[in-house]
Formats: C-alpha cells, sequence, structure tokens
C-alpha cells in the first residue's frame, strides 16, 4: 500500500485551503459539504493545481514540496483520476477507452486488462460507444480506463455525484469490488455519509478548507464536535462486527460486536465473516435501567462519556456512548436529558431499534 501525506495552503479566490492529512492506504475519504475544499484538495494531489505552499509525498516520493522548487508534473506522478462526469472519448468503443488507459501505464506491475473486466463486470460492454451506456455503466468504464494505467494512487472525485438513487445502487457494490481486489490505495471525494461510512477505511472532513477530524472511519463519525457529521441525516456510528451464529427458527444472526452482540435479520453470510455496520443516532434510545418486557431485541449497556453541544432553539441533543470501549452516538430531546439527569459517567441502557449493514 501506498501512503500519502499532505499539506498544503492554497487560495482561489476568496476561499483558502489549509489543509494537512496522513494516510496509510486502504480507502480515504475527504468528506465534507459543497464548497469545503474537497475537489481542491483533491486536484493538488493529483497535480492538476500547484499549491502555494506546501508538500505531497507519495509512496516515499516527494510530489510537491514548495520550498525545495518541486513539483512533478500530473502525467509522472502514476496517478488515476475518475471524475465526477466519466471522461469517456465518445468517438471510441468501451474497449478502445479501455485500452488508451493501458497505453498510459508507465508499469509493468498491477492488474491486467481480462482482471479489470471481471471486476468491474463490463464484459458485454466493450463493443459499446459511451452514450449508449447508463450512468453507472459509464463510470464503470472510466474506473477501469484509470486502473489499468496502473497507478499507485487512485482519486475519485464524487464519482457518484451525477447518478440516481438506482445506478448508485447499481456501481456502489462494484466500488466495493474494487476497494477489496485492486489493492489500489483510494482518495474518495464525497459529501455523502452513506458511501462514506461504506466504503471508506478512514476519512477525512473538511470544512472551510480545514481538517477538522481525521482517522479511522469508526472514530471520527463517532465525534460529537463534527457539525459536518452532525448535520447529517443518518449520523451514527460505524462497529466491525463479525458473524457469531444463525437462528433459522427465528430467522435472526448473531452479530458479536466490540459494544456488544446485536441480532438482526438473517443474513446470507457465513459464520466467522466480517462486516461493518451503521447504528443511526436516530435509531437509539435510552434508559437508566435495563428496560424489561420490550419487544427490543437489542439492548447495550454502557456509559454517557460526552453530551454535545445544543443551541437555545434546537430540541435535541447527542451524546456518545462508550459500550465496552467501543463508541456509539444517540439523539434525543433536551427535554429527555434533563428528566433522565444524564451526564458523563452516568451507566445507561441503549436499546437499538435497527442496524444498516454497510458491507
Amino acid at each position: 500500500m501506498s501512503a500519502l501525506s499532505v499539506a498544503v495552503e492554497h487560495r482561489q479566490g476568496a476561499f483558502r485551503l489549509d489543509a494537512a492529512f496522513e494516510t496509510p492506504g486502504g480507502v480515504t475519504a475527504l468528506f465534507g459539504r459543497s464548497g469545503s475544499g474537497k475537489t481542491t484538495l483533491v486536484n493538488l494531489i493529483g497535480g492538476l493545481i500547484r499549491p502555494d505552499r506546501g508538500r505531497i509525498v507519495l509512496d516515499g516520493e516527494t510530489l510537491v514540496d514548495t520550498g525545495a522548487r518541486r513539483f512533478v508534473p500530473p502525467h509522472r506522478r502514476r496517478i488515476g483520476y475518475v471524475f465526477q462526469d466519466s471522461r469517456l472519448f465518445p468517438h471510441l468503443s468501451v474497449r478502445a477507452n479501455l485500452l488508451f488507459g493501458r497505453r498510459l501505464a508507465r508499469a509493468s506491475d498491477g492488474i491486467g486488462f481480462d482482471d479489470v473486466i471481471d471486476l468491474l463486470g463490463i464484459a458485454p460492454l466493450l463493443g459499446r460507444r459511451p452514450n449508449g451506456l447508463s450512468g453507472g455503466e459509464r463510470q464503470r468504464v472510466a474506473i477501469g480506463r484509470a486502473l489499468l494505467a496502473r497507478p499507485r494512487l487512485l482519486l475519485m472525485d464524487e464519482p457518484l455525484a451525477a447518478l440516481d438513487e438506482t445506478r448508485k445502487a447499481e456501481i456502489l457494490p462494484f466500488l466495493e469490488r474494487l476497494r477489496d481486489a485492486a489493492r489500489v490505495p483510494i482518495v474518495y471525494v464525497s459529501h455523502a455519509l452513506p458511501e462514506v461510512t461504506r466504503l471508506a477505511d478512514r476519512m477525512v472532513v473538511l470544512e472551510e478548507g480545514r481538517v477538522v477530524a481525521s482517522g479511522p472511519v469508526d472514530a471520527v463519525t463517532a465525534r460529537l464536535d463534527v457539525s459536518t457529521l452532525r448535520g447529517a441525516r443518518q449520523a451514527g456510528a460505524v462497529l466491525s462486527a463479525t458473524v457469531e451464529g444463525h437462528d433459522p427458527a427465528f430467522a435472526l444472526t448473531r452479530l458479536a460486536t466490540r459494544a456488544g452482540p446485536l441480532d438482526l435479520p438473517l443474513l446470507d453470510r457465513p459464520v466467522g465473516a466480517s462486516l461493518r455496520i451503521l447504528v443511526s443516532a436516530r435509531d437509539i434510545t435510552l434508559s437508566l435501567r435495563r428496560p424489561e418486557g420490550t419487544s427490543a431485541l437489542n439492548i447495550l449497556a454502557g456509559t454517557v462519556a460526552e453530551i454535545g453541544p445544543s443551541a437555545d432553539a434546537d430540541p435535541m441533543v447527542e451524546l456518545r456512548l462508550d459500550c465496552a470501549g467501543a463508541s456509539l452516538v444517540a439523539r434525543l430531546t433536551r427535554r429527555s436529558l434533563a428528566e433522565l439527569a444524564l451526564r458523563p459517567g452516568l451507566p445507561v441502557y441503549a436499546a437499538v431499534k435497527s442496524v444498516a449493514l454497510l458491507d
């Protein structure tokens, strides 16, 4: 895996980017609202913009060092780029578009043509032209072209932003296969939290040109001090899980997590399989004693670790819970907070109403 280190400053008109982060590889998401600086930052990594000041190092090679007046041009960086729009050559077939990517390769190692076709499921498309493809199909071809250039890093700038929900659902499994099989480090730009929690290993949160949070997805999504995350309707915490067993009589699967066991509707996963789940802040209710005589299947013991800020006009507040070392986030009314007299250090029980499977 390629390690990436970025520390840059750049001004474009009234907007100023001052961002630094490091990632060891895997999938790193640049997450934030529109205008937060995500695309500017990824363009700096790809060499499409020269920073005013800073340093970028990829896999031990310094790509940019303004102090030393070093700037490696884009075509020498071995970085693949997938844009929001596929940018395929309309006059070429899918096969010819893919072969163009292979002609750009500067190394003999990496994924081969047949492997890319199989990975992205595009064999039936090879003889067609881009204007005859769906949006999701075009993006898969664009990803294949970038992979065939044998990059040591792949940049993906909101590749699903222009797609409707049906097309997004079509392409997300292929992105997961890319993450798991291609072994190419990816910097993935998105303002959609469900995409990030499903695909990324690490995330970098940008607000107004600055990095406000960086680290593993499970740690960052549980933070209460990042307004970009807290404003998302799907806000919650990510947990790693293992399939512990199945109960066909009741059509349930038990997952083992660090926070405690969770029962879900029956999953088509073998015992021992690893996966990730999202526990939404909206799907947790709290009580001071373990609930009895309830239909809730999943009740986890924890401690109030942190209470987030809340404006007077906002009826809701969020809490971070420590459940055996794992973090969960709960959203409840300020009235409930007061009536339960919740405070950091207080033991509570969290009833989890539903869980979203991420992979």
